[in-house]
């Protein structure tokens, strides 16, 4: 078992390939969580090996998402850090001699074999792989003699440096999350370890750069679980054993039906994000729709994430970052996968948004204002506004549809709701309110409300008749917080205004 007195260390290490999907995040969160909580470091490094599939702008990106999740790493490309650089590719002559070290410790070996030579196999044999069952047959330097592959070395002839995997042997660990864990060695391959061009796979990298950073605890999707055997092994055969991490396999994130993994291609599919952040593929420049873009707040988000697949053990869904900190533990990380939930997604960011202070979401709103080319005067009155609408928006995009009337009059209004039931009554009621409110001093909702009743009992028309026609007076339709409410904020002068204009568009023919 690894030491658990040591200093908790744990990383993010994620491939620069894409957008950031929401099963990664978790990985962050659930790694910064577990660093606090216990005083620890959070690290990110870039693994970026895989050069075929290097982004351009996928790292900064990465960067972007965990700053507007205030996921904010320790140590990192970015900031640096005392196990400089975090970038593997930076890294590279690290690697190479501890793959020479494994081969000269007969726990890995030179292979020679050419690309066509691996197709070749792979066309006799449907299912090949490269390991015990072949490696004895296969152009590698288990086969050939010490001069010969000297020779090869010495000539430039491009290899790859295999891990020799033992036969008739199980590899034992103990994941935090899955208690113990086995796998029979006769069914793992000989992972590639250091590829042609120098650099090395994942399977090396991580384990000798979570060794030389002293990781403490290796939080990862359980999709990898199928490459621990390897890592295993490395950590055995580099000597390291005493030194490796704690194991922490996460379950994975489902898709809403629960069969399989969420993908981007579930999003599209079904209208809703699984990326952080918007993502534009330079080479296709087809956006991916964000959380963030789509009105998430970064507190909401990063607490839906939190509760995909952990609980606190109570009935208990809203968190402040704090209180995640405290709360958090592996014991509480379930096995099984955690399906996402879409409109529990938005229930997660209404309630953070119905909550909020406004000058917390004020300027992200404002945005959303000037894209429509409206421009702000009176920045009491835009407040006042926000603080009254923001219990009926889900996203902060909703702004706009559930307040667009107090920024403009309404270009439309919903004559299906109100004409039918039109009457002269109903004219003159709304002419000798406009005259009684002309001369009222006291603005405010009670008031009008007060007003508004006794002309309609002094009319003989219920004021539930009266109040749906008012309501699309001022806003154009069946929506919006209180009615006098929305008076009040409109002030005197605009409300009569448009008690006018749409006593017009009711009465005409």
């Amino acid at each position: 078992m690894p030491d658990t007195t040591k200093k908790v260390r744990v990383r993010f290490a994620p491939s620069p390939t894409g957008g950031l999907h929401l099963g990664g995040v978790r990985t962050v969160l659930f790694n910064y969580l577990f660093a606090r909580k216990h005083g620890g470091d959070f690290i990110l490094r870039i693994e970026d090996t895989d050069q075929s599939r290097y982004v351009e702008g996928a790292e900064q990106y990465i960067l972007d998402c965990l700053a507007w999740c205030g996921l904010n790493p320790d140590e990192g490309p970015q900031n640096g850090g005392p196990y400089a650089p975090y970038r593997q590719s930076e890294r590279k002559e690290n690697y190479r001699k501890y793959a020479e070290q494994l081969v000269s410790n007969g726990y890995a070996y030179y292979a020679f074999d050419t690309p066509a030579e691996l197709d070749e196999q792979r066309q006799k044999f449907p299912n090949f792989r490269y390991g015990h069952e072949n490696r004895d047959v296969l152009r590698n330097s288990l086969n050939l003699s010490q001069e010969e592959t000297q020779a090869l070395l010495d000539q430039g002839v491009p290899h790859v440096i295999r891990i020799k995997v033992p036969v008739d042997d199980t590899v034992h660990f103990y994941d935090m999350i899955r208690g113990d864990v086995s796998f029979d060695t006769n069914l793992v391959d000989d992972k590639v370890l250091l590829k042609a061009d120098g650099m090395p796979t994942y399977h090396l990298a991580v384990v000798v750069d979570d060794y030389l950073m002293k990781i403490s605890h290796a939080f990862r999707g359980e999709e990898w679980l199928p490459s621990a055997p390897v890592h295993i092994l490395l950590w055995e055969y580099l000597g390291w054993k005493a030194d490796m991490p704690h194991w922490v396999h996460l379950p994975l994130i489902l898709k809403p039906d629960g069969n399989g993994k969420l993908s981007k291609r579930d999003g599209d599919r079904l209208g809703f994000p699984v990326y952080a952040m918007n993502w534009k593929d330079p080479k296709s420049e087809e956006i991916t729709r964000g959380f963030r873009e789509m009105g998430y707040l970064p507190e909401a988000f990063v607490n839906m994430l939190a509760l995909l697949g952990w609980n606190d053990g109570t009935e208990q869904e809203i968190f402040s970052m704090e209180e995640l900190i405290e709360k958090f533990s592996i014991e509480r990380v379930s096995k099984a996968g955690a399906k996402f939930d879409f409109e529990k997604a938005k229930w997660f960011n209404h309630e953070y948004i119905k909550n909020s202070k406004v000058a917390s979401i004020k300027y992200q709103v404002l945005e959303i204002l000037k894209a429509k080319d409206i421009q702000i005067e009176d920045n009491e009155y835009f407040d006042n506004v926000l603080e009254t609408v923001k219990e009926r928006m889900t996203f902060l995009q909703d702004f706009w549809d559930q307040a667009s009337f107090f920024f403009e009059q309404p270009a439309f209004y919903d004559l299906n709701a109100v004409k039918p039931k039109w009457s002269d009554a109903k004219t003159e009621y709304f002419n000798e309110l406009i005259k009684t409110w002309e001369g009222t001093k006291a603005w405010d909702a009670v008031n009008l409300e007060t007003v508004f009743k006794a002309l309609a009992e002094e009319k003989g028309i219920k004021p539930g008749e009266l109040m749906l026609p008012f309501r699309v007076m001022l806003v154009g339709g069946k929506f919006g917080p209180g009615v006098f409410d929305i008076a009040v904020l409109l002030g005197k002068e605009q409300t009569i205004q448009r008690i006018q204009k749409a006593i017009i568009a009711f009465t005409v023919e």
